[in-house]
């Protein structure tokens, strides 16, 4: 921490979720450009590797933008900014499944071990599992993601999820990948889910993968 060399060379696409108060009136200039040239700054002055590319061509951004923001309206008068760089390495671990609804809890466990199994030592482990549950296609996705904000160690609120998260955690540590796939009782550290209501004939399920250096820091203004 003295020397503020990073973890790994790969310092993530910045991802920021903003939580702005319905109260709050923000004036004087685009926001969200200010977040990207936050963003910008904090990159570059942090002589932090430049990760983004164009999908096609390859061709790098230079400046590690555009972020990818994700915008809530709350209640209140206060404004939640929350950045996590997410690495290459986990992020393509990644999956959403549309599960038929009689699959129930059985395929939503099948499909998160199976996820995590087939990862191996790519997502750099132990990691860190975010789980959404319901919604839409895109919706359980960003579920997921944010189930990754939460602490390490926290409970989960709702007794139902805790005891869903115990189970995959179980199940996936019992896989026995190990840290940095060298084997080992510690495949994950933590496996976070979120869950919304979804349509009768759906069940969307998305698993985020986190690796080990799970970095994120929030300012509330």
């Amino acid at each position: 921490c003295q020397e503020q060399i990073p973890l790994c060379q790969d310092c993530g696409l910045a991802v920021v979720f903003v939580e702005l108060g319905q109260e709050v009136q923000i004036t004087g200039g685009d926001f969200e450009q200010a977040i990207q040239e936050g963003v910008r700054q904090g990159y570059g002055e942090g002589f932090l590797r430049k990760s983004l590319c164009h999908p096609l061509t390859r061709a790098n951004t230079g400046d590690n933008t555009p972020a990818v923001i994700h915008t809530e309206i709350v209640p209140g008068d206060r404004l939640k900014i929350t950045v996590v760089p997410k690495g290459g390495g986990s992020e393509n671990m990644s999956r959403v499944f549309m599960l038929k609804p009689a699959e129930g809890v059985d395929g939503i466990i099948d499909r998160v071990v199976t996820t995590v199994r087939e990862a191996g030592a790519n997502p750099c482990p132990p990691i860190i599992v975010g789980v959404g549950i319901g919604g839409t296609f895109e919706r359980a996705a960003l579920l997921a993601k944010k189930a990754l904000l939460r602490e390490v160690g926290s409970p989960n609120p709702k007794p139902e999820l805790a005891a869903l998260e115990k189970a995959l955690l179980q199940e996936v540590n019992d896989l026995g990948i190990g840290p940095q796939g060298l084997g080992g009782r510690i495949t994950a550290l933590a496996v976070h889910v979120l869950m919304q209501p979804c349509h009768i004939a759906s069940l969307p399920v998305a698993v985020n993968i986190q690796c080990h250096a799970s970095r994120h820091k929030e300012a509330i203004l």
